[in-house]
């Protein structure tokens, strides 16, 4: 069974080790059992295409290849910087909250 992840897709990451380090994205894809994200222009990796009626040349595309949750952090969207988040319960329902300015993530 997967924990619950703290990274959303659509929300903005610092990727904070590995060869992209520095570079700021969003997330495109998350898969929560395997705790990993694919983030845009992160990682990317070369992949064969064969040749199909939709793309006859086929070729090697590049593609973003997944990268784990550990290696990112969630920028804030009011305080703009990278930060761990706390959850807290809001009439029933689950908060994400930044731990450096407080405020809320989900809005």
């Amino acid at each position: 069974m997967a924990s619950s992840m703290t990274i959303r897709k659509g929300d903005k990451v610092k990727v904070i080790t590995g060869k992209d380090k520095g570079k700021e994205s969003r997330v495109l894809r998350v898969y929560p059992e395997k705790q990993r994200l694919v983030v845009e222009h992160v990682n990317m990796i070369k992949k064969a295409q064969r040749p199909t009626n939709k793309q006859p040349q086929g070729g090697i595309l590049e593609v973003e290849g997944t990268i784990h949750v550990s290696n990112v952090m969630l920028l804030c969207p009011s305080c703009s910087q990278p930060t761990r988040v706390a959850r807290r319960r809001d009439e029933g329902t689950r908060v994400r909250v930044c731990k450096k300015c407080g405020n809320d993530i989900d809005k």
